[in-house]
């Protein structure tokens, strides 16, 4: 299917791995043009070089930018004036136990998981509105509806997204612009091959063996009963950015495994 998003220009946060990777990907493999970050410049120009090869597409460019502090905004808004679409997938999670967390845990996830996409939000979304057409979409998650009491404070950020999305969707009303979110389920991002490859080290047991124990007792819920792929995710990412998902605006798309029950 040819989702109609060639040399659209595209700017993902947090896109030099995991899901934010695999969202770069997917765009330049439809021949879009493909602005990626980091905080790293070697990782962002590693990232940059292997997504070219794997799509063949050489509109792939790397912008290093801490998107966290308003210095590093500053130097993505004056490197990028423009997009057609933004995907605010920058963030970050870690167990913390609620009764020994420290308001710097709130306020740090806070600012790299929501601020980021504020910050990105305002600054491109009125030139969307003006050009009557543009995508903004937050990578949110489950965890924003389904309230993880190992990170209380990462439910909190992602409820967080869906709260700005509804809101943001309320300004695009008679417009080209659309704002969305997806929530994806347990993904095996970069982040969480380390978390539990570290388990599995403590256990020593193989990943294989804690990621069917995670489902049996933590995710019991799960339909898929396995970790959601990065590229599954981005598939969805590139569809709801894409000409052919006009109609749906304002909404939470799961890409959950099947984790979330109820008809909302």
């Amino acid at each position: 299917m040819d989702l109609q998003l060639a040399n659209k220009k595209v700017f993902i946060s947090g896109s030099t791995a995991g899901i934010g990777y695999a969202i770069a990907k997917a765009f330049a493999k439809e021949n879009a043009i493909v602005y990626i970050n980091g905080r790293n410049a070697g990782k962002v120009e590693n990232a940059k070089n292997s997504i070219i090869a794997e799509s063949g597409n050489e509109q792939v460019f790397g912008i290093t930018a801490d998107l966290t502090t308003e210095a590093g905004f500053a130097t993505l808004s004056q490197e990028l004036t423009e997009v057609d679409i933004l995907i605010n997938n920058l963030g970050i999670f870690e167990p913390v136990n609620f009764f020994d967390s420290k308001d710097e845990d709130w306020t740090n996830l806070f600012d790299i998981n929501v601020m980021s996409g504020i910050r990105l939000s305002r600054f491109y979304m009125p030139k969307m509105l003006a050009n009557n057409w543009g995508r903004v979409v937050f990578i949110s998650s489950e965890s924003g509806l389904q309230i993880p009491t190992e990170m209380i404070h990462y439910g909190m950020s992602k409820t967080a997204q869906l709260s700005l999305t509804n809101g943001l969707a309320q300004l695009t009303k008679g417009t080209g612009v659309t704002v969305n979110a997806i929530l994806p389920g347990p993904t095996f991002s970069d982040g969480a091959e380390r978390f539990f490859g570290e388990l599995a080290k403590q256990r020593n047991v193989t990943i294989d063996e804690v990621e069917h124990q995670y489902f049996t007792e933590t995710r019991p819920l799960s339909l898929l009963q396995r970790f959601i792929s990065p590229d599954e995710v981005a598939a969805t990412a590139a569809f709801v950015s894409s000409p052919l998902a006009a109609a749906t605006n304002g909404a939470s798309i799961r890409v959950d495994g099947g984790i979330l029950k109820g008809l909302n």
